[in-house]
């Protein structure tokens, strides 16, 4: 399996083998552009990971693990990570971190409890003219996407998609699973709060998707809304 993106330092696997993490290459929501660097390299590893030990994060990092630890310290007095005790065999339990939900706000979820409340008014007023604004949405964006697509071979068609998703604030990262395979990763669901309610974001999204790739499949494989920690999606040469 081949990384989507040049490594930078030690690097290291999430435990679905789906992508190298490298927190320096994501653009950055302003709230996290806020933390110094090191702890927002820390909440960046933790959201594409879901949980990791602090020897891995250390190593991926460059950082010393007692340093490591020093920052561990300060990011859960302020609420945004935890851990817990892991046995796996003999021995001292591992101690695997993770973001806490209060970190969740680090991340952009574009005013969901006003986008909603509006989407409801429109609801009641017409279904269907939901469903047309769902419509117009996808379509918007299938327009910029195919100018920023344009001319170029599958695998650089998943590169710079994946980087319209990752500047749309979905902490995304692609990776080549086999040849003429893809698989591209959203750590990040934007649009969380209306996608639980609004069946119709989700859909838009692998419509969108495969809008842009016509010459690809398209799967989703994993899905956030379903409960699993990010939305993944397998791209293959049709």
């Amino acid at each position: 399996m081949s990384a989507a993106r040049r490594p930078r330092g030690d690097l290291w696997f999430d435990k679905e083998s789906l992508c190298k993490i490298d927190p320096m290459v994501t653009t950055l929501p302003q709230t996290l552009a806020n933390l110094a660097p090191t702890r927002r390299s820390i909440l960046l590893l933790l959201k594409k990971a879901g949980s990791a030990r602090a020897e891995e994060l250390a190593g991926s990092l460059g950082l010393t693990v007692s340093a490591l630890r020093q920052h561990l310290s300060a990011l859960a007095a302020d609420g945004l990570v935890g851990h817990e005790q892991v046995r796996s065999g003999p021995g001292r339990p591992k101690h695997l971190f993770h973001l806490t939900p209060a970190a969740e706000g680090y991340f952009p979820k574009f005013h969901a409890e006003l986008t909603n409340e509006l989407l409801a008014y429109v609801e009641a007023e017409d279904p269907e003219l939901l469903d047309r604004l769902f419509t117009r949405r996808r379509q918007r964006r299938i327009e910029g996407a195919r100018e920023r697509l344009a001319g170029r071979d599958l695998r650089a068609r998943v590169e710079e998609l994946t980087a319209i998703l990752d500047g749309d604030g979905y902490l995304a990262d692609w990776v080549e699973v086999g040849e003429g395979r893809y698989r591209i990763v959203e750590h990040n669901c934007a649009i969380l709060g209306v996608a639980m309610r609004y069946g119709q974001a989700c859909s838009s999204e692998l419509d969108f998707i495969r809008a842009v790739l016509p010459d690809a499949e398209v799967e989703r494989v994993s899905h956030i809304v379903h409960g699993a920690r990010m939305c993944a999606y397998e791209v293959r040469a049709a």
